[in-house]
């Protein structure tokens, strides 16, 4: 066993040399950026006193960080919830070693530390505002029982690390697990993203829950997405009205990835650099509402042109009338509602 600190809290993992499904808990620390931003996402929102439940809950690393970083009015209840019962023990463990005393909490109804199988744990309860689903692997298993226990206006926030299978490696497995068809080129993470999406719409609608992207992103191995929830059948019907193919790839989800607003209040509450790096590009990102992005290393070998300085391509773009901004999903990406012809004009 080792202590490892992630922003203010510090927690007792198992020590191996790579992340792995075999490993009695596992902490990953390239997911750090991913439980920063939910925690900047769960403070920049206009919800309070949200019963939140984390039911993959591993060494406890996200509920024990929200306890210690979200706001005083942002919790009334938190419930950690883990099939392994190392997990279990683990948790309680760096409850300790964060001089936070679980039994007493628990009487007092703030926490619950549960050890079920995920979707028994969520059928079992009577609902929850905020559910995050962070597995090692798809999260598909895991879809109906959240969103039967999503709340009205409740956020639910998904991870899916197949990112082989979303981005196009194994087109069949993509099949099987989402209902779609990927890319394998350029945008093929976008695509993945926007795949995973439509899969987890479809069983909100199934539940006459619309579920909507506020906040979405694709990083290192991992696909990420907030969705907000409305228990409407009109607006079910309007978010399917949003599903279609595109570039032979899909059905897929061809509304926005982000709400723009809401990206702009995450920018504003950040001060860690690197975060605020990647928030910055999401920012101006979120403004276009375009499906797809230009790689232009891509179009200048096909049109045999020099890549362009960005910078200066951007300012062009820009000049001619048209909205630009630098894509997360590719450094070598922009997206835009300019055409591809009038792309290549400019180009020349």
């Amino acid at each position: 066993m080792k202590t490892i600190k992630e922003g203010n809290t510090s927690i007792y993992t198992y020590e191996s040399e790579k992340v792995s499904k075999d490993l009695p808990v596992f902490y990953n620390e390239v997911m750090k950026l991913n439980r920063d931003l939910s925690i900047l996402l769960l403070n920049s929102i206009n919800k309070h006193l949200m019963q939140i439940a984390l039911p993959l809950s591993g060494t406890g690393i996200r509920g024990l960080r929200f306890m210690r970083e979200l706001k005083a009015d942002k919790i009334q209840n938190i419930s950690f919830n883990d099939n392994s019962p190392e997990a279990i023990k683990l948790i309680k463990d760096n409850f300790k070693l964060n001089n936070l005393k679980h039994k007493a909490l628990r009487k007092k109804r703030l926490v619950y530390i549960e050890n079920q199988d995920a979707n028994l744990f969520l059928l079992n309860s009577t609902g929850f505002d905020y559910i995050d689903i962070d597995p090692f692997g798809p999260p598909t298993p895991f879809l109906d029982a959240s969103i039967k226990r999503l709340a009205r206006e409740g956020i639910l926030a998904v991870t899916a690390t197949d990112t082989s299978a979303l981005s196009g490696t194994y087109p069949k497995a993509c099949k099987r697990k989402y209902w779609a068809t990927p890319n394998r080129n350029a945008i093929m993470h976008e695509i993945g993203l926007r795949i995973l999406i439509r899969r987890v719409q479809l069983i909100g609608v199934s539940h006459q829950k619309a579920l909507t992207p506020i906040f979405s992103y694709s990083k290192d191995h991992y696909m990420r997405v907030f969705f907000t929830c409305l228990k409407s059948k009109d607006e079910c019907d309007n978010i399917i009205k949003q599903h279609d193919t595109f570039n032979d790839a899909g059905p897929l989800w061809t509304g926005q990835l982000w709400n723009h607003k809401l990206v702009k209040a995450m920018l504003k509450e950040c001060e860690d650099k690197e975060t605020k790096q990647f928030l910055t590009i999401l920012e101006a990102e979120s403004k276009i509402e375009q499906v797809g992005f230009y790689q232009l290393h891509s179009i200048c070998k096909k049109e045999k042109l020099t890549i362009p300085n960005f910078t200066t391509l951007i300012e062009k773009i820009k000049k001619a009338g048209f909205k630009v901004a630098r894509t997360h999903f590719s450094d070598k990406g922009i997206r835009s509602n300019i055409s591809y012809e009038e792309l290549v004009n400019l180009l020349n």
